[in-house]
């Protein structure tokens, strides 16, 4: 397991690099060029930048999450093909600076979705909160100042430029089924996947966030047998999945220690984070400690010990505690707590296994 940390680049976010280094086991960074609309070609040049900065660290950049996909893919329109092209060169960009896995996601609209950034736990911090209800009754332009609280903070998935097209989305999807958007994401990979093949880089599909539809939207990368269908679609290491515990888990049905087992070797990265989940459909993001939360995350790195996963993992979506004022959910601290719980069973079961 090669632990991986999210930054968001300098400017962008509360934590820095010399932190991040310092955090037992980190050996590269998760980042993105947040500033970019997707269907853009990324620059060789801004790429370098960022290799500079992680280089001054002693970090790789060898993740990237995410590369957008433009919504014309998603919907499947003519000018798809312009943005699978610029797509491609992004790739092909990337690869000369050792990225190895892309993650990505099939997501229309909303990238993630929550209704409160803030919400107190029993012990004084606060954590990202979900309540399926008001989901279910709220209109979409409500959500829009609760998620993009902070102009100088990007939320990938809610930048301005996006929100302000929210009409406009809502109306392209709204004739737009599972099964369209299935094969929209088929006719992608069969295009981008020799690409990355060539490159040597591992594409990775994020989980829906939460794994159901929302708003009337078609979602497809919810259950395991979703996940069996797009790695069927095209038949190649390069075709994997980042596998999510807090987004699979929101879903009570879905067994993520079983679909670790199953696609152990279409799996290059892994979000690892728990949550609390209610029997109305609510849930919360907790710390990373088992007990906390609904997911088995003891269980989880077992499962990925016993297949020997190699690939890349990350702390994903921690609590604000110590009055940390940062991006809601990726702060420093509860994530570097996070990690050290990861490697103590990490630990553990290596030394069992001697």
């Amino acid at each position: 397991m090669r632990m991986v940390f999210r930054w968001f680049g300098t400017g962008n976010d509360t934590v820095s690099l010399k932190q991040i280094r310092q955090i037992p086991g980190v050996e590269g960074i998760v980042w993105a060029l947040h500033h970019l609309p997707p269907g853009e070609v990324w620059p060789l040049e801004e790429i370098m930048k960022v290799k500079k900065e992680a280089d001054e660290y002693g970090l790789h950049l060898e993740v990237v999450e995410s590369v957008n996909i433009h919504d014309d893919i998603k919907l499947g329109v003519p000018s798809r093909d312009r943005y699978i092209e610029n797509y491609k060169k992004t790739i092909e960009h990337l690869a000369q600076v050792g990225v190895k896995t892309i993650c990505y996601n099939f997501m229309p609209v909303f990238d993630w979705v929550r209704t409160d950034l803030h919400h107190p736990l029993p012990d004084g911090s606060t954590a990202m909160f979900y309540e399926k209800q008001k989901i279910m009754e709220i209109n979409p332009q409500e959500l829009i100042g609760k998620i993009n609280e902070n102009p100088d903070l990007t939320m990938p998935g809610w930048e301005p430029e996006r929100l302000a097209r929210l009409s406009e989305l809502f109306e392209a999807y709204k004739d737009v089924t599972a099964d369209d958007l299935r094969e929209n994401l088929r006719y992608f990979l069969k295009e981008i996947i020799p690409t990355a093949e060539r490159c040597g880089i591992r594409m990775a599909i994020h989980p829906d966030d939460p794994p159901y539809s929302i708003f009337g939207l078609p979602r497809i990368v919810s259950t395991r047998e979703d996940l069996r269908r797009i790695v069927e679609m095209v038949d190649s290491p390069s075709n994997g999945i980042t596998l999510c515990t807090g987004s699979l888990s929101a879903n009570p049905d879905n067994d993520v220690i079983g679909m670790i087992r199953e696609f152990a070797d279409r799996i290059p990265f892994v979000h690892i984070r728990n949550i609390r989940l209610y029997e109305n459909g609510d849930f919360i993001e907790t710390s990373h400690r088992t007990a906390d939360g609904s997911v088995d995350i003891c269980g989880v790195v077992e499962a990925l010990h016993d297949v020997g996963f190699t690939g890349y993992a990350r702390p994903d979506h921690g609590r604000q505690i110590w009055d940390e004022q940062c991006r809601p959910g990726y702060g420093l601290y509860d994530r570097a707590l996070g990690i050290m719980y990861l490697w103590g069973i990490w630990d553990s079961l290596q030394r069992r296994k001697g």
